[in-house]
């Protein structure tokens, strides 16, 4: 089928008279995208000044402000699209945006929910940048919040990357949600001890640590009678910060076993006592018969049993 040059020659003419009769409404539609762009970069900077002054955080400021952008953006590409295709109402983009929205959607969900939760953990503050937290087996200083996860530095140097999403949507222990937290530890004292006595001399024990806060008032409580000990909590309050908690139960665990073993207090340890039986012999049918504890040759030398009771055997 040989080329039709007219024909060909014809379409390019018409093309290029469609595209200069269009060159107008194209360089409107660029003039607004500019002057939307412009309008967003002014309310971001509007936004952050008044977040700055409101005490926001860095982040959710920086977020927010992006987000503002682009919806004004946004705006702007639609209104430039009116202008420069007129055959094209926002109603067919939005139609456009749904569809390729949905299929985004569903590849980037991961995304988009750290990203939402991201958003959320900076409106509510269940924490902020400086807290020490625990998740999971995690447990160290927020270093920073951002939008798709928040940085965690654990108290041996190591940093931590928890998705928003897991934060947010699971259970986290503020260590520093307040100014002071309780410690607590159970000290074991002889069944002999005066326990109005080794209360006293816990007590003392608190009182004497700078690193405890005189309130609330430190305490000393009877918690169990156990087997080889009558247990005493001891229970103190000190800053929230991890370093000043650690520091005063290094002093008050010293002092205390420094302070009860001057005053003669007992404290037990767990003891066992351990039954050997042989059964290798004939007589294991015969309970009657059976010498538990004792090998045939120390049962037949009382002595020898004797010389061992005096060991502790």
């Amino acid at each position: 089928m040989p080329l039709d040059l007219n024909a060909a020659w014809r379409t390019v003419q018409d093309l290029g008279t469609g595209f200069i009769a269009s060159l107008p409404r194209l360089l409107l539609a660029a003039l607004v995208i500019a002057v939307f762009y412009v309008i967003g970069r002014t309310v971001r900077s509007v936004f952050r000044r008044f977040a700055q002054r409101r005490g926001e955080s860095h982040a959710l400021e920086l977020a927010l402000g992006r987000i503002l952008q682009a919806a004004i953006l946004l705006l702007g590409v639609m209104v430039a699209f009116t202008a420069a295709f007129p055959s094209f109402t926002p109603a067919n983009l939005v139609s456009t945006l749904g569809i390729g929205g949905v299929a985004i959607g569903f590849a980037f969900k991961d995304i988009f929910q750290n990203f939402l939760a991201g958003l959320l953990i900076l409106f509510t503050r269940p924490f902020a940048v400086g807290d020490q937290i625990v998740f999971g087996a995690y447990e160290g200083t927020v270093e920073d919040i951002q939008t798709r996860a928040t940085y965690v530095k654990t108290y041996d140097g190591r940093r931590v990357i928890i998705p928003n999403g897991e934060l947010f949507t699971s259970s986290v222990t503020v260590n520093t949600a307040f100014a002071v937290r309780r410690w607590e530890y159970d000290v074991g004292i002889g069944y002999g001890d005066d326990i109005d006595v080794a209360r006293r001399i816990i007590l003392d024990v608190l009182a004497d640590n700078k690193q405890i806060v005189k309130e609330p008032e430190a305490d000393v409580i009877v918690v169990a009678l156990a087997d080889f000990s009558v247990n005493l909590r001891a229970r103190w309050w000190t800053s929230s910060n991890q370093k000043d908690g650690l520091r005063g139960q290094d002093f008050v665990l010293t002092a205390i076993k420094r302070e009860l073993t001057k005053n003669g207090i007992d404290l037990p340890f767990p003891t066992q006592q351990l039954l050997l039986h042989n059964q290798t012999e004939p007589t294991d049918s015969d309970r009657s018969r059976q010498r538990e504890g004792w090998p045939a040759a120390m049962q037949a030398r009382p002595e020898s049993r004797e010389a061992n009771n005096k060991m502790g055997v």
